[in-house]
């Protein structure tokens, strides 16, 4: 069987290498030939594109999306979406869930890759049961569900199988295994894929980063094992913290039962149309050679490199950089202590945090950082393992812990967040930008209104209503 690739360099690769900032009219002159390779789909929405979008680059996800969509006339599209938090740092209430799935398949996305840091299970359903409505109703939109993979006690291969059965009874139309701290080695791997397959006829995707150096040799595995796609970025945004390169993996397997097919002629006119932007990032700062490298401290210390490089610069504004190793050795204690989560956005910050305090402070959750107060109360959901309940009496005693589904105390809050921002509304999407990040949304709004009004916001006199023209 072809084994099939999902391109990730729209996405995932320069979120990785150089913080989400690719702009839309730098990726649409290349989609032409993009969509002639034979991708299974090409991740190109999602994760932190949303925010960094609005944020830093003055652009509407949405307008991205549609853009792709119509250049893409052959591939399918593929996103990445936190499961109840969406793509924000907060749960949010179904009928928002909802209202953006559909959105993003109205707009062009085939794939909802769906994950949450705790891989609790309860807080994905909305999200798979939402697609699947659209797909009963359009015949369109898949469900993915993605298992943040992670080491410790509970992690068990029994737990990865007893996941990927419930998967399937949960109606999802594949598995992906995120390995986004590079922690899966290859011969774990084959086994992983292999007991997997035994219980589920579901299709298996495998998604992992370079960072601790064995990517490549773990897809060479996985693939032999049977996985069914591999996530890979074009080569100039490859290796280090990105996947392995697209151009490698293809060669690999040429010529074997798992060749792509794909042409290398193609792909190498592909990687010359970025290669220029490449070394333009790595010129102005934006590409740090440090994210290029090999960092096996990963697999010693079971720490993704976002999160080692957060705790550094945390340590030096303290002036405590010598307690960097008391620090890594607090980090699984810490993690033990909150339930041991995979280490993945949110929760590797919050654990992070948290150890920083512990060891600055001399005592141990002496304070306590409001998230972490907020997992220990249960808002983000069921870890695999029960909280040390010492720790839960010191940071939250007394207090009532949530054992339910999150949401289900989450009242709807469509028509509020609608009427909180009806002034800026030009689209229904801009309802769902505000309701995931309403300072930054409302920064950009005001933006475009300036740029449609043609009207400079720095010197105008809001206060009187005069604007220089």
């Amino acid at each position: 069987m072809a084994i099939k690739i999902t391109e990730t360099i729209l996405r995932d690769a320069h979120q990785s290498l150089i913080a989400t900032r690719m702009p839309t009219e730098f990726m649409l002159p290349i989609v032409e030939k993009m969509d002639k390779v034979g991708y299974h789909s090409v991740e190109c929405w999602g994760g932190a594109t949303f925010d960094a979008s609005l944020r830093f680059l003055k652009e509407d996800p949405w307008d991205r999306l549609r853009k792709l969509k119509d250049g893409f006339k052959n591939t399918k599209l593929q996103m990445l979406f936190r499961g109840q938090n969406i793509l924000g740092y907060r749960p949010y209430a179904d009928d928002v869930v909802e209202n953006f799935v559909e959105k993003s398949v109205a707009n062009g996305i085939d794939i909802i890759r769906i994950f949450d840091c705790l891989n609790d299970l309860r807080n994905l359903q909305a999200t798979v049961d939402a697609t699947n409505k659209i797909k009963a109703r359009e015949g369109r939109g898949h469900a993915q569900i993605a298992l943040s993979y992670t080491l410790g006690d509970a992690y068990t291969m029994e737990y990865w199988v007893d996941m990927a059965k419930k998967i399937e009874e949960m109606g999802a139309d594949s598995i992906c295994i995120k390995d986004m701290a590079g922690l899966l080695v290859p011969y774990k791997a084959a086994e992983l894929i292999k007991e997997m397959k035994a219980v589920t006829k579901l299709p298996i995707q495998l998604h992992t980063h370079y960072t601790s150096g064995v990517a490549s040799m773990t897809y060479l595995k996985a693939v032999e094992a049977g996985v069914d796609v591999i996530d890979c970025a074009m080569s100039p945004f490859a290796m280090g913290t990105s996947q392995p390169a697209t151009e490698v993996m293809v060669e690999t397997f040429k010529g074997t039962e798992y060749d792509t097919g794909f042409d290398q002629n193609l792909l190498a006119e592909i990687a010359d149309y970025f290669r220029p932007y490449r070394d333009e990032c790595l010129a102005n700062g934006l590409l740090n050679p440090k994210v290029m490298g090999v960092d096996i401290k990963t697999l010693l210390y079971q720490v993704p490199g976002g999160m080692l490089s957060n705790m550094v610069s945390q340590l030096k504004e303290q002036n405590a950089e010598d307690k960097y190793y008391d620090v890594l050795k607090e980090i699984p204690l810490v993690r033990k202590d909150l339930g041991e989560p995979p280490l993945v956005t949110p929760s590797s910050q919050i654990v992070g945090t948290q150890a920083v305090f512990n060891v600055l402070m001399g005592e141990r959750y002496k304070m306590a950082t409001d998230q972490t107060k907020d997992v220990l109360r249960g808002k983000y959901g069921q870890t695999v393992k029960p909280m040390n309940q010492e720790v839960i009496d010191k940071v939250i005693p007394g207090e009532e812990r949530i054992t339910c589904r999150p949401a289900d105390l989450i009242e709807n809050e469509m028509s509020k967040l609608e009427s909180e921002m009806a002034e800026w509304k030009q689209q229904d999407e801009d309802v769902l930008s505000y309701a995931l990040f309403p300072q930054v949304a409302t920064d950009f709004f005001k933006y475009r209104q300036a740029q449609q009004d043609k009207v400079d916001p720095t010197v105008a006199d809001a206060k009187n209503g005069a604007y220089p023209v």
